[in-house]
């Protein structure tokens, strides 16, 4: 029985960011006003540009911090994760504490404020897949991914949209 149990909350787990249902303390089909907050309230003050975070990671494999960032991409069916992008291209996966919150799906491009956790960690290549399907990639890029993944992560509490409008 508790084998059975396991199993369930197990799949629970794994079908739950592909589950289309709106997360009910965020409207993700609507463009979020100037200042949106997700999450935990915080603000944008002391934070980290995302540049001077790959700075101090280069130093440290974890670090409790805020940091601002521009949003390159986010999980297409939910809006449970984004991709942070720097101005030189490199990236940082982005999730929300205990899946409590998501993003707009329509955020690529925006500024934001994220306050929690950056850490490093290799990523498995079902893990690659799945994020890359949620994201939106074709079969043909899908099949290109054979490797695992050493990337940098962020466990975010809390998240601010800046501005009204795309940057």
């Amino acid at each position: 029985m508790k084998n059975v149990f396991f199993a369930l909350t197990i799949i629970f787990f794994i079908a739950a960011c592909g589950n289309k249902s709106t997360n009910t303390s965020t409207d993700t089909a609507a463009t979020p006003a100037a200042n949106q907050s997700y999450g935990e309230e915080i603000t944008p003050d002391a934070a980290l540009t995302f540049n001077e975070l790959l700075t101090k990671m280069d130093q440290a494999d974890s670090l409790e911090t805020k940091v601002t960032g521009t949003v390159e991409s986010v999980c297409k069916k939910k809006g449970c994760w984004v991709n942070i992008v720097s101005d030189d291209g490199r990236e940082m996966f982005v999730k929300f504490k205990d899946y409590g919150f998501f993003l707009p799906l329509d955020c690529e491009g925006r500024k934001v404020v994220m306050e929690g956790k950056a850490f490093r960690e290799v990523t498995s290549v079902d893990e690659l897949k799945h994020l890359a399907e949620d994201g939106g990639a074709s079969e043909e890029e899908i099949g290109k991914i054979t490797e695992p993944k050493e990337e940098l992560k962020f466990m975010a509490s809390g998240v601010i949209l800046l501005g009204d409008n795309k940057q």
